[in-house]
């Protein structure tokens, strides 16, 4: 079992993501800290294989705290769970090494297919350590490309994943530059379960991007962008 430690002030999201998590097989959640303390405290006794970490707390930054847990336990890694959005902010959290950068409000499939990644990653990584001291060239660019939101992308297509349904959905979102899961509902005939699943696998592919809409009243929506159009747009 991949041991998880969760950082979040907030208990009931810490609460939520630890669901999340525990849906994933293979996936365990030992512990929960609130604060810069209790971050610490777990981290040196539960000694964690990964840590969900936010960005924001009443005492401390997350980003900062990145580099403590890599002088504390090198060998854990991170994934930034956070509302935080700056250029600036997700450049120095890939500078420090994080395995993913996942925006808030969480989407279930989106950590789900973060988690599968990470997984393969150390499968990976535990088989070539076992196998041999050294490596070649293939097998480096192999383990560097598993290692990340888009681990093992080849070309083919998940577990889960229908090649012919994501085609649509792919197919809608390039058409309109922009959707929302009910538009894709409404154009694919799926559910609206399933549009989101697969519109959030093209977010990790890197084929898309989630932003929210807010409209006059209700709940905030999330809307996908296709990245091909919008850089077909900027290029004019």
């Amino acid at each position: 079992m991949i041991q998880v430690l969760i950082i979040e002030d907030d208990v009931r999201i810490a609460e939520v993501n630890r669901r999340f998590v525990e849906k994933v097989s293979g996936y365990q959640v030992i512990g929960i800290a609130t604060n810069q303390q209790e971050a610490v405290d777990q981290l040196d006794i539960l000694q964690p294989d990964l840590v969900l970490l936010d960005i924001y707390f009443p005492d401390m930054n997350g980003l900062d705290f990145l580099s403590v847990i890599k002088e504390r336990r090198s060998e854990t890694d991170v994934i930034m769970l956070t509302a935080s959005k700056e250029v600036d902010t997700v450049v120095e959290a890939i500078r420090h090494g994080v395995f993913d950068f996942i925006t808030k409000p969480l989407i279930f499939e989106r950590l789900q297919q973060t988690l599968a990644n990470y997984r393969e990653f150390r499968q990976k990584v535990r088989a070539l350590q076992k196998e041999r001291e050294h490596i070649n060239q293939e097998e480096i660019d192999e383990l560097i490309r598993a290692a990340g939101p888009n681990g093992g992308r080849d070309g083919s297509v998940v577990k889960g994943i229908d090649r012919i349904t994501l085609e649509k959905v792919a197919a809608c979102l390039s058409e309109a530059g922009e959707v929302t899961t009910e538009q894709v509902r409404r154009a694919t005939g799926t559910s609206r379960s399933t549009a989101r699943r697969y519109l959030e696998y093209l977010v990790v592919t890197g084929e898309a991007v989630a932003d929210l809409s807010y409209g006059a009243v209700g709940r905030p929506e999330r809307v996908y962008k296709s990245v091909k159009k919008a850089k077909g747009t900027a290029e004019r």
